[in-house]
Formats: C-alpha cells, sequence, structure tokens
C-alpha cells in the first residue's frame, strides 16, 4: 500500500512538471490574441526575435520571451521564461509565466499565486526600480512577494527588469547587440594603498556603516502581519552594525585582508569582478538561515541606478574573523565576501547596499524590510587614464583556475580534515588490537563522533546528502566536468574518502563515523544511557520490514530526479541533515521540529533515523555490495546457540543466526569488543572453562603418576597429611 501511494505521488509530480514543460513559442501568439483583441500581431526578428503588435489605436507594441535577454537560473537551476509585451516607451502591459522547473511551484504553491506575482507589473517603466518586499524609499517601486518561494520571484524580479531595460535599449540603438555606452573616458582605480588602521579606512570613507536599532526595525513594520505587540522594551538598543567595502580599492583591499590573501582573492576573479568585505555584529545574520546551495542570498543585495545586483552561493566567501588584518578591527560576529560579478557594479559611480530585515508570521511566512546605505567612492582613489596609457590588461592570460583558488584559501579546514580521515584509517587498521582495550576503543568513538559532529558538520557544512548523489548522476550524463565537483573541497575529499571505504569496508565507515546527523543522533543516545533513560528495542521482526523503508524512499527520490533533479531536492528535505547541519536548527519551525523530532527520538531508540528513513544510507548500501573484504569476525557459535552479539548490536544489524548484514552495519566494533572479550564472550568463556578443566585433569593425571613410581613419598604425604 505504501509503494502505491509513493508511485501515485511520483506520477502526479511527474504529470505536474510536465505541465510547465510545453513549447512556449507555440502558445505566445494565442495569448498575445488574448492581451490585444483585433490587433495585428506579426513575428519579427530583428532588431530581436519577438512580435510586433499593431492594436486600433496604432500605438506599436512589442512582445518577446525573456530568456534571450536575461538567462537567470533560478532555485532549480534552470531560468523561468516570461512572455512580456510593453509599449514603444518600455512600459510594461503584460506578463505571464509561460515555462518554469521551480520545484517549490510545483508542489508546495498554487500557480496562482505566480500569477498575482507577475501581474503587479503592469505598468512598470523600465526605467524604474522595483524591489520584491518592503521599501521605505520612495524612488524604488515596491512588490509583494510569494510566501515560500523568495528565491524564485527575487529571480523574476530580476529576469522582467533586465529584459525590460535590454529592449527598451535595443529599439533605441536598433540593434539588439547594441548598448547604451559612456562617451566620456571612465574614470579608473588608484593601485596606490598605505597602510591604515580601521579608524583611518572608517574616516577616508572606504569603509561604510549600516547601524540599526530595535525601534528603527519596529518602526519599519509598523502596519504589517510582523508588527510586534508591543513598543521595544529600549528603542535605541542595537539591533544590527553593519559595514561593508570594495575589496577591489586597494586601500581598502589590501589593509582588510593583508597583501597576500587580498592577492589570492584577486587572483580568483575574472576581469570586471568586485568583491564586497560584509561584517555584522549584532543578533540578526546577513548571510540568512534559510540559504541553500545554488539559491540566492535572500538578505543583502546592491543598486546601481536601477540595476540590481543580487548574490548567489558561488558569490558568497566566509571570513573567520582572523582574516581581518586592518589593526583595531571591532569583534564582529559574521564576516563574508560577496562578488558582484560580470562587470555588473561599477565602482567608480555611485551604488547602494540593501539589507533586507525578515520577520516570520507563520510556520512558512515571512515578512521583510529593506534598510539602504549609500557607497560613493572618495575622489582621492579615482583618476582618468593618461593619453598614453598602456593597453595592455593587468590581468594575466594564464591565471589560475578557480578550484585551485578555493583549494588554496582552505587549506586549514582541508589538512584537519585530512588528518582527520588519517585518524579515522589508522583506528580501523588497528582495529583487531583496539577491541581488546574497548576503553580506549570507547573514548576514541566518542573523540571522533565529535569531531564528526562539530568539524565536519557545523563548522565545515560538509554533511553528505542524498541530492549530491543525483547530481553527479545527473552531470555523468549531461557533460561531466571534475572542476564542478572540486570548487567544494571538503565536499569532494569526503565523498573520495567515502567511495573508498566503501569498496573496502562498506557503509558503515560513514554512517557509523563521518556522518555529523547519525553523529548527533549516537552522542544522544550515549547522553541518554548515562542518564538511565530507557531504551526500547524494537522487535526484529519488525526492526527488519522497516529496513525496506529507506529503500522505497530512494527509489522514489532516484525517480523525481530523473524527471527533476530540482522535484528530486525538494523531496529530499524528508532528510533533516539541512535543517540541522547545514543551517544548525535555524529555520522556520516546521523543518526545526521535524529535525528535533529524530533528535529526541534518539534518547530512546539507537539511531532510529539512519536504520529506517535515510535514503543516503539505502543509495550507500547499493555499491557497499562489490566490497572487497570482510572486517568483522564471526565463530562457527556465532547465532547458534549463542546470541550475545545479536542482543547488543544497539543497530540490529545481526541477524538472530548471527549473521552480520553488511547492509545496515555502522561498524562500531562493539561485536569486536565482545568477539575477543575472554570472560564475556560465551564460546570463549566455554573454551577457557574446557581448558582449564583439561589442565586440572592433566595436573591430577601427574600427580597420581608421580605418586605410583614413587611410593616411599607416598607414604610420607600420607603421614604429612
Amino acid at each position: 500500500m505504501l509503494l502505491a501511494r509513493l508511485l501515485a505521488s511520483l506520477l502526479l509530480l511527474v504529470a505536474l512538471n510536465g505541465a510547465t514543460n510545453a513549447d512556449p513559442r507555440a502558445d505566445a501568439p494565442r495569448l498575445l490574441a488574448d492581451w490585444y483583441p483585433q490587433a495585428a500581431i506579426e513575428p519579427i526578428s530583428v532588431p530581436f526575435s519577438g512580435w510586433r503588435i499593431i492594436p486600433d489605436d496604432r500605438r506599436v507594441r512589442y512582445a518577446f520571451l525573456s530568456r534571450q535577454f536575461a538567462d537567470i537560473p533560478a532555485y532549480s537551476g534552470k531560468p523561468v521564461e516570461l512572455l512580456l509585451a510593453m509599449d514603444e516607451h518600455g512600459r510594461l502591459e503584460h506578463s505571464r509565466v509561460v515555462e518554469h522547473h521551480e520545484p517549490i511551484l510545483l508542489i508546495g504553491i498554487p500557480e496562482f499565486k505566480l500569477t498575482e506575482f507577475v501581474n503587479q507589473y503592469r505598468g512598470i517603466d523600465a526605467r524604474e526600480r522595483v524591489q520584491v518586499g518592503l521599501s521605505r524609499r520612495d524612488d524604488i517601486h515596491s512588490v509583494d512577494g510569494v510566501t515560500g518561494a523568495t528565491v524564485t520571484v527575487m529571480v523574476i524580479n530580476q529576469t522582467i527588469m533586465r529584459a525590460l531595460r535590454t529592449v527598451q535599449a535595443t529599439l533605441a540603438e536598433g540593434n539588439v547587440e547594441s548598448f547604451p555606452e559612456q562617451t566620456a573616458t571612465p574614470a579608473t582605480l588608484r593601485p596606490e594603498w598605505q597602510p591604515r588602521t580601521w579608524v583611518e579606512l572608517n574616516e577616508r570613507q572606504l569603509i561604510r556603516p549600516l547601524r540599526l536599532t530595535e525601534g528603527e526595525v519596529e518602526q519599519a513594520f509598523a502596519g504589517t502581519r510582523a508588527a510586534s505587540r508591543s513598543a521595544p522594551a529600549v528603542p535605541d538598543a542595537r539591533f544590527m552594525e553593519l559595514y561593508f567595502a570594495p575589496l577591489g580599492v586597494a586601500d581598502a583591499g589590501i589593509n582588510l585582508l593583508g597583501q597576500q590573501q587580498h592577492e589570492r582573492l584577486m587572483a580568483t576573479l575574472e576581469p570586471g569582478d568586485q568583491p564586497i568585505l560584509v561584517v555584522a555584529s549584532g543578533d540578526y545574520s546577513f548571510r540568512g538561515n534559510g540559504f541553500v546551495r545554488g539559491g540566492i542570498f535572500d538578505r543583502i543585495r546592491l543598486w546601481q541606478g536601477s540595476e540590481e545586483i543580487a548574490f548567489r552561493d558561488m558569490d558568497y566567501q566566509r571570513l573567520a574573523p582572523s582574516d581581518l588584518q586592518v589593526e583595531g578591527t571591532p569583534a564582529f560576529g559574521e564576516l563574508a565576501i560577496f562578488i558582484a560579478r560580470d562587470r555588473a557594479l561599477d565602482l567608480t559611480r555611485p551604488w547602494q547596499f540593501e539589507l533586507m530585515v525578515r520577520r516570520q508570521v507563520g510556520a512558512l511566512d515571512s515578512e521583510f524590510a529593506s534598510f539602504y546605505a549609500d557607497y560613493q567612492l572618495p575622489e582621492a582613489y579615482l583618476e582618468l587614464p593618461g593619453p598614453m596609457a598602456a593597453a595592455e590588461p593587468s590581468w594575466s592570460e594564464e591565471e589560475t583556475p578557480l578550484w585551485v583558488s578555493v583549494w588554496q584559501h582552505k587549506a586549514v579546514p582541508i589538512a584537519v580534515l585530512g588528518v582527520g580521515l588519517l585518524v579515522l584509517v589508522i583506528i580501523l587498521f588497528l582495529q583487531d588490537w583496539l577491541v581488546r582495550h574497548p576503553r580506549l576503543l570507547h573514548r576514541l568513538r566518542i573523540g571522533y563522533l565529535c569531531y564528526t559532529l562539530f568539524f565536519i558538520g557545523w563548522y565545515s557544512l560538509a554533511q553528505l546528502s542524498i541530492v549530491n548523489v543525483f547530481t553527479f548522476l545527473h552531470a555523468l550524463f549531461t557533460g561531466f566536468q571534475w572542476s564542478s565537483f572540486l570548487l567544494d573541497p571538503m565536499m569532494f575529499i569526503l565523498w573520495s574518502f567515502v567511495a573508498l571505504t566503501l569498496l573496502l569496508w562498506g557503509r558503515g565507515i560513514f554512517c557509523g563515523w563521518l556522518c555529523p546527523f547519525g553523529a548527533l543522533q549516537e552522542l544522544v543516545n550515549e547522553a541518554a544511557r548515562k542518564l538511565k533513560i530507557k531504551q526500547f528495542t524494537v522487535p526484529f521482526a519488525l526492526h527488519e520490514r522497516l529496513w525496506a523503508l529507506k529503500y522505497l524512499l530512494l527509489l522514489g527520490l532516484f525517480g523525481l530526479s530523473l524527471q527533476s533533479l530540482a522535484l528530486a531536492e525538494q523531496a529530499a528535505e524528508v532528510e533533516p541533515f539541512k535543517t540541522a547541519m547545514t543551517l544548525r536548527f535555524m529555520r522556520e519551525w516546521g523543518y526545526v521540529l521535524y529535525a528535533l523530532g529524530w533528535v529526541l527520538l534518539s534518547l530512546f531508540v539507537r539511531k532510529a533515523y539512519c536504520r529506517y528513513i535515510c535514503p543516503l544510507g539505502a543509495a550507500l548500501a547499493v555499491p557497499a555490495r562489490l566490497r572487497l573484504f570482510d572486517w568483522l569476525k564471526r565463530r562457527q557459535e556465532c547465532g547458534t546457540p549463542c546470541q550475545l552479539c545479536a542482543k547488543e548490536c544497539e543497530v540490529q544489524a545481526i541477524h538472530p543466526d548471527g549473521r552480520i548484514n553488511a547492509n545496515e552495519c555502522h561498524h562500531c566494533l562493539d561485536c569486536q569488543t565482545t568477539y575477543y572479550h575472554q570472560r564475556k564472550c560465551p564460546p570463549l568463556v566455554i573454551k577457557a572453562k574446557k581448558r582449564r578443566q583439561r589442565e586440572l585433569e592433566r595436573g591430577a593425571a601427574r600427580i597420581k603418576v608421580t605418586n605410583v613410581d614413587t611410593p616411599g613419598l607416598q607414604g610420607e604425604s600420607n603421614e604429612q597429611a
């Protein structure tokens, strides 16, 4: 019954996804006829591909598909295609989403919500500045977002506005390849720098602040669902103190990061990329708690004129407090570098930094309020190139590959991970010796689980996921490139190590030693046992049937990934890894309750999620069947009649007949400790008793023979007795 429901859900999701994959260009004339009844509609290819519309008022309109002008990937990794119709002056009259692959809109949010969102852009001029969410500025046009689809609507906003501006410029130039260019000689940045302190950088206005108080934030949300019922107790109390600075300006970048670190950063960038330092202290995070790999940061962005600059995951680099080298730096709780790419930001012109403050008003609902800080580079850092300026670019033709720079930047975490994996290999190769010292092994295991949880999980955010498996499989059939996987060195090293251990030991090395969420469950269970919390053992007959759940989930997710990787990623929220590890439980309460539910269950049942639900564990069990060795030793008596190891195995991976199910074993080595324990393993205890009995019998026999051979000694012995 469960399998039937799973398959039915899969078919429904496939049908929903297929409904959005019709040819958008074929359906466009019908939509245009509905928008402009009795108008003449003719396709055009110059100055762009689209349609010219001549209604009764004889004022020409133009319609076009957005992707040719704004090919911006959304949450699914694919762009959203819109059909837009505008007048000759750049004012939008009609809009419609004609193709998308967004998982949240396919399985979570009704389609009409997206239609309502796009309809808000009617009447928008290409020259206007538009943002999603609340705005307290008169020069910005605000549109309401779609709750739960923040990334998607931000991409749609950028797509619409960029397409409108490009088409308007194209119509003005008469050529789709033409873009407005500055006729005046552009200013450039001075490369000189001098050692300066944090205070001096602020005084020279290279670093700009954005300070918010509790009262200012509360005032911004006044009149919305997110407004507090009572005013802040201390309105002037600090809500957040944020600073930002362009690191492309030598005097700022070199002083803040140090010359070597600044040179390494700039070497990883393409010409025209501009790195922006953002640091902050306070209870609010500018990074955002719901950010996911492949997504867009929904709390910060830049504006230059009417152009919006948003940041994706590949535009983000996390910093440690020690990375700031400038003297007098205050203590900050959050530090990062964001990169504005593709010449999107011109530091010689004024620009603005926007911080969006988010308040949650329900399990999935949120409200945003925006705050701004202006930036204008002081004239002392600008100069016009001389008439004899060299035309050669300052960038080397043989630039260091991006993944190499990333590995260099993460040299210390990579070294710590490498040492940790080496220690694990030593433990595994010395396991036969370690299991003879149970106390030492137990301490080593608890220590290693703490390392896995805190360093691999919460610090490095290197929790492996079933999504990684699907991404790798898709890459094999859609243009595999090693460089794509090398960009995340921690994940790459871990996956390489897991692949090796699958062939040598099986899936138990990852599930029992290297999975951060598994480590969290096991440590919680260890604490529960110390506190004498009663443990529950699932009857083996039921336990054996519950194994199948994770394999059914794996099949369902794999089927979804064949149709749409985005759908599979959405359904992969069955894994609590993102909530518990990547976001450290700082997320909407529905997700947090789900993840905490499994953690709390582990107080009473050892690693219940890993044993019955985890699709990643099921996926690793498939190639693990090809393992080359069986490292866990068994005796002929195991299972018949001895059942001690089967009863003691805390994940119940040992069958009553004594066989170890390698697909369910977590390689904790408890059974091997019992295997070598002379006073605990029943076969060894019996053998020891028999051996002592034989020794006693031999001793008695030797005494008897001695007495027969020496009767005088026997008489003397009797007299003494």
